[in-house]
C-alpha cells in the first residue's frame, strides 16, 4: 500500500509540475504587443534560391548583406538577438558562412569603435544548453562584446510530458562544457548526456532581429533569416525600418535580458534615446519616408494579429500565406473558415522533406496541406533542392483599401504562437503601390506561378507531396496537442 501511494503521489507531483509550468505567469514584458506606429523607411528583403531545369541554382541574398551593412554603419549602438548562430552545414553543397561573416562584422566595428555598445542575445542551443562551447560566442567576449544565452526555464513548457521529469531531476544538475563525452549535433566538440535532455524540452527564443543607430535615429530590422552557415541556401523575408517601433523592439528585447539574468542598463538608456528623438515632418510626395503603418509583435500576439487578419477576410479578398510550419489548429480553423466566406486563398508551403541533409517525414505540413486542400483552399509546394522555405508570411489584401503584412520569426504553430518560444514579427499595413507591398506582391505571385515547365521552378503542385495517410494525419495532430515534436 504504501508504494502504491508513492508512486501516485510521484505521479501527482509530475501533474502538478506539468499544469503549473505549462500555465504559469509569463515574465514581465513577454508576449509584447507594441504600438501602430508611422512605417518609417521601410525597406523589405528577401532571400530568394531559385532552381532552374538544367540543375544549376540562382541565390539572390539581400537579408544578411544588409545585416552587415548595418553593422558597419553603426557608431554607437548594436543589438543583435538570433536563434541559429553557428557554423554546422552539410557538406555536399557550398554554403555561405553567415555565422563567421557576422562575427567578424560585429568584432571589426567593435575595434573601429571601442566605445560602441553592443548586446548580443541568442539561444542556449549553439551551445547545446551549457554543454560545450560556441567558438564564435568566446570570440566576441574576448573582443569586449556582452553575449547573452538566453535562459529558457522561466518560460512555460511547450512539452510537459518531458519537462516535468527534466524539472524534478535534471534541471539541478547543471552542465558542464568541458565534461563532453557525447556526439555533438551542432559542431565537433563533445557534449554531456545533459545537453540533450534539456534539448527534449523542445523550447527556444527563436527571434532574430536587428537594432543599430543610424545617424540621429535608430534602426530596425526583424527576418526570419538565420546567420546559420547550413540555413544559407533558405528562402527568407525580413523587414527593416525606423521610427518609433524601433523602441517598442528595444522594449521587447529588453524583458528578454531581464529575464536571462542579464544588464539591460544600455538598452534602458536607447529606449529613452528612441523615445526622445525627434519624428520627421511628414511628406506627402512620392517616396515619403512615411509610409503606412506598423507594429511590434511577439509571442501569441502575433496568433492573435494573425488570426484577425484571417477572420477580416471575406468575399473577394485575398489571404496568402506562406509557410515553412503550417500547424496551429485556430488558425487553420480560420483559413478553413475564410475559404467559406469567399475570401481567395493561397497557401505556399515548404513540403517538410529535408533539414540540413536529413530527410524529415512531411510532418506536419502535408497533413494540413491534405486537409485544406480536401476543402477546395489552393495548396502548391515549394521547389527546394536541399534547402528549406523558410518564410513566415502572411498577406491579407482586401479589394479596396491597404493591404496588411505579417513577418518575422513565428512559424504558425502551437509552440510559436502560444506563448512558449520566444518570437518576433512585424504587422504592416501600407498602400499596395508602395514598393515594399509591391516587392512582396511580386515576391508570392512569381512563387506560385513558376511551376513544371517554366525555368526556373519555383514552385509545384498539391499532388506533388501529397499524403492522404490518415495514421500520420493523427500522429501530427496527437504532436501537436501534446508538445511532443520539434515543430
Amino acid at each position: 500500500m504504501t508504494l502504491k501511494l508513492l508512486i501516485a503521489l510521484f505521479f501527482l507531483l509530475l501533474g502538478g509540475l506539468g499544469l503549473y509550468h505549462t500555465n504559469k505567469t509569463l515574465p514581465a514584458g513577454i508576449s509584447y504587443r507594441g504600438t501602430v506606429s508611422t512605417l518609417q523607411d521601410p525597406i523589405l528583403l528577401t532571400d530568394v534560391t531559385r532552381h532552374h531545369v538544367d540543375g544549376t541554382e540562382t541565390r539572390d541574398q539581400e537579408i544578411f548583406d544588409e545585416v552587415l551593412r548595418l553593422i558597419g554603419g553603426a557608431e554607437k549602438f548594436i543589438l543583435l538577438d538570433m536563434f541559429l548562430y553557428n557554423s554546422t552545414k552539410p557538406e555536399d553543397v557550398t554554403h555561405r558562412p553567415l555565422a563567421l561573416q557576422l562575427t567578424d562584422a560585429l568584432i571589426a566595428r567593435k575595434r573601429a569603435r571601442p566605445e560602441i555598445e553592443m548586446v548580443v542575445i541568442s539561444d542556449p542551443l549553439n551551445t547545446m544548453y551549457g554543454g560545450s562551447r560556441s567558438p564564435l560566442f568566446e570570440t566576441l567576449r574576448q573582443a569586449g562584446i556582452q553575449v547573452v544565452e538566453t535562459s529558457l526555464s522561466p518560460m512555460r513548457d511547450s512539452n510537459p510530458a518531458w519537462s516535468s521529469i527534466w524539472r524534478l531531476c535534471c534541471q539541478w544538475l547543471g552542465n558542464d562544457p568541458d565534461g563532453g563525452w557525447m556526439s555533438n549535433a551542432l559542431g565537433d566538440r563533445k557534449v554531456t548526456l545533459r545537453s540533450y535532455l534539456a534539448l527534449l524540452n523542445f523550447k527556444a527564443n527563436h527571434r532574430k532581429l536587428l537594432v543599430v543607430d543610424q545617424g540621429p535615429e535608430l534602426r530596425g530590422l526583424v527576418t526570419s533569416a538565420n546567420p546559420h552557415d547550413g540555413s544559407s541556401r533558405h528562402s527568407n523575408i525580413g523587414l527593416s525600418f525606423t521610427g518609433d517601433a524601433v523602441a517598442d523592439l528595444l522594449r521587447s528585447e529588453r524583458a528578454v535580458l531581464a529575464m536571462s539574468g542579464a544588464g539591460t542598463s544600455s538598452v534602458d538608456r536607447w529606449i529613452a534615446i528612441a523615445e526622445g528623438l525627434e519624428a520627421p515632418a511628414e511628406d506627402s510626395s512620392p517616396g515619403a519616408r512615411a509610409s503606412g503603418s506598423v507594429m511590434v509583435l511577439t509571442e501569441s500576439a502575433i496568433r492573435a494579429t494573425a488570426l484577425d487578419m484571417i477572420d477580416r477576410a471575406d468575399s473577394g479578398d485575398r489571404l496568402d500565406l506562406a509557410m515553412f510550419y503550417l500547424s496551429h489548429r485556430g488558425i487553420v480553423e480560420s483559413l478553413l473558415a475564410a475559404h467559406s466566406r469567399g475570401a481567395r486563398l493561397r497557401v505556399l508551403l515548404d513540403p517538410n522533406n529535408e533539414a540540413f541533409g536529413h530527410a524529415k517525414s512531411g510532418i506536419p505540413n502535408r497533413q494540413v496541406a491534405m486537409e485544406l486542400h480536401r476543402a477546395g483552399v489552393s495548396v502548391r509546394w515549394c521547389n527546394t533542392r536541399g534547402e528549406q522555405c523558410h518564410s513566415k508570411l502572411l498577406m491579407l489584401r482586401p479589394e479596396q483599401g491597404d493591404i496588411e503584412i505579417l513577418l518575422g520569426s513565428a512559424n504558425f504553430t502551437r509552440r510559436n504562437l502560444d506563448d512558449l518560444n520566444l518570437e518576433t514579427s512585424v504587422w504592416l499595413a501600407q498602400s499596395q503601390n508602395a514598393p515594399p507591398a509591391r516587392k512582396v506582391i511580386h515576391l508570392f505571385n512569381e512563387q506560385w506561378r513558376l511551376g513544371p515547365g517554366n525555368d526556373p521552378v519555383m514552385s509545384l503542385p498539391y499532388e506533388a507531396w501529397a499524403d492522404e495517410s490518415g495514421i500520420r494525419y493523427w500522429r501530427y495532430r496527437i504532436m501537436e496537442f501534446t508538445g511532443l515534436s520539434t515543430f
